[in-house]
């Protein structure tokens, strides 16, 4: 939200916000001065990503004025607008700077910002950011915990009991409703293997395996990366005389073109995201796989 504060200017009525941890600062600081210039705010306070974009974007769209704004921050303002922006007539945007602002509105057809001035925000903001290196202690707790909190999308907790029932406040969003509305069907040309494409082009899905499966070498026009959900799986990367077992939460990049043969020790489920349409070419039969599996452990 940027622009000038003229005697011209129209103040929304009242400003929603929230954050998760990274946004904290920022939020804190933009809300004082929100209310510096006698705007209205209802600060929701820190939480997840998720639950704060979901509950900004909820207040707002459910709202019978017009003249309300929802402020949402997090690390890079994209995580709470996907989630904002789930809801009926809200459209969040990641805004760095005041032209930012200004197309975002303009494009969204609603009526350009007219809140705080570019020196203001610089001024105010800008001090409070805190600098997030890698060896940060948040974003540590946010890799390790990513994958398990987003399990819990959706959930609701009453008292000391914890439901998979989603509720009328947050039925609206998609993203809530992925894990119970997936459809997998069968990788032919990998016995045990299911897949369910969640977008495409750039294209990702969710892969599951069943125990014991084998994925004979292969290759693809296309680099991808995976991250496991749940499971063991051990990879060749045959092209880079190459080892790699993989658990809950580990990452791999396999590169185009790069021959890859895959077991799986356990039920396995996990996410993988490539560029392009999906195309395989197999390097070998499924037998010689298996054989050349059981020699190696064998040895």
């Amino acid at each position: 939200m940027a622009g000038d504060t003229t005697s011209t200017t129209v103040l929304p009525l009242k400003i929603i916000a929230g954050a998760d941890d990274f946004g904290a600062s920022l939020k804190d600081a933009m809300v004082s001065h929100l209310r510096s210039l006698g705007i209205h705010v209802e600060d929701t306070g820190v939480s997840s990503y998720y639950s704060a974009g979901s509950e900004v974007g909820r207040r707002v769209s459910a709202s019978s004025s017009s003249e309300v704004r929802g402020l949402v921050c997090c690390g890079t303002g994209v995580g709470v607008a996907m989630f904002a922006n789930k809801f009926p007539g809200v459209y969040a945007a990641t805004c760095l700077s005041v032209e930012d602002a200004v197309n975002a509105r303009s494009i969204s057809k609603l009526q350009r910002p007219r809140i705080i001035r570019h020196e203001d925000l610089n001024k105010n903001c800008r001090g409070n950011l805190r600098r997030l290196d890698q060896n940060s202690v948040q974003i540590s707790s946010f890799l390790d915990n990513s994958l398990s909190e987003m399990a819990h999308i959706g959930i609701s907790t009453v008292g000391n009991s914890t439901t998979k029932k989603i509720d009328e406040t947050t039925a609206a969003c998609a993203i809530c409703c992925l894990a119970k509305n997936r459809e997998f069907t069968p990788v032919d040309i990998m016995p045990g293997g299911s897949m369910k494409i969640m977008r495409e082009t750039p294209t990702s899905a969710i892969v599951r395996f069943k125990a014991a499966s084998v994925e004979p070498a292969h290759h693809h026009t296309f680099g991808h990366d995976l991250v496991v959900i749940k499971g063991k799986k051990t990879v060749w990367n045959l092209s880079k005389k190459e080892r790699v077992d993989l658990v809950d939460g580990d990452y791999l990049f396999t590169p185009a073109g790069d021959v890859h043969r895959v077991k799986y020790h356990e039920d396995t489920e996990f996410f993988i995201t490539w560029d392009g349409h999906w195309d395989i070419f197999l390097d070998e039969d499924l037998e010689t796989a298996k054989k050349t599996i059981e020699e190696e452990a064998s040895m």
